[in-house]
């Protein structure tokens, strides 16, 4: 499913138009992204978690040279899904 789709979902399960869902998308999409661009998490009870991890630095290699090169540390994101959500899927 794809952004459109999924809008296309929400604007029948909810009942409203499409651009209503689309923006109701774009402010959910917006408050996580803003959320944890403050390094904190969000957490929807059954669905499951957004958070951000640390990644450690860490020495790789180029596939090409094989020459080692070094990966900086860095912030992901990460998602862990809900009980209620592994449960719907299993």
């Amino acid at each position: 499913m794809n952004k459109t789709e999924l809008i296309d979902h929400i604007a029948t399960s909810a009942d409203i138009s499409k651009a209503a869902a689309a923006r109701a998308l774009d402010a959910l999409i917006d408050g996580v992204t803003t959320t944890l661009a403050k390094n904190d998490s969000v957490t929807l009870v059954g669905f499951g978690t957004f958070m951000v991890s640390e990644r450690a630095a860490r020495t790789g290699r180029n596939p090409r040279t094989k020459e080692e090169i070094t990966i900086d540390a860095a912030k992901v994101p990460k998602f862990k899904a809900g009980k209620a959500l592994k449960d719907a899927v299993n």
